[in-house]
């Protein structure tokens, strides 16, 4: 039996390896590598990679730059800056001089304002 899956029946205290305990049917079990270190099988160990995008990532969103009273700053005035821009956009496009009001000839029933 290996290390790697032998398995410790927590109710009898038989070591086995199957899902079940052979000798009281139990599925409460620990596995014996929790108490016994197992040596590396590989004659070498893995490279240690560069660390990857998604790692990056992940690590970036668990542990967040500080925001700096300064980033605040910059981030409040571009919003205003965005806000001014578009506030303006919207009264230039609302005041056109090619838009007409409806007469009294183009109101449905004839009536005069």
């Amino acid at each position: 039996m290996q290390l790697r899956t032998s398995r410790l029946c927590l109710d009898c205290e038989e070591v086995h390896d199957a899902q079940q305990c052979p000798i009281c049917a139990s599925e409460t079990f620990a596995y014996l590598t929790r108490w016994v270190p197992v040596p590396e099988r590989r004659a070498r160990p893995r490279p240690v990679d560069a660390p990857n995008e998604t790692a990056t990532a992940y690590r970036e969103m668990l542990h967040p730059e500080p925001m700096t009273p300064w980033r605040t700053i910059r981030r409040g005035a571009f919003g205003l800056a965005l806000f001014g821009v578009a506030g303006w956009l919207w009264r230039r496009n609302a005041g056109r001089p090619g838009d007409t009001k409806p007469t009294s000839a183009d109101s449905p029933r004839g009536e005069t304002t």
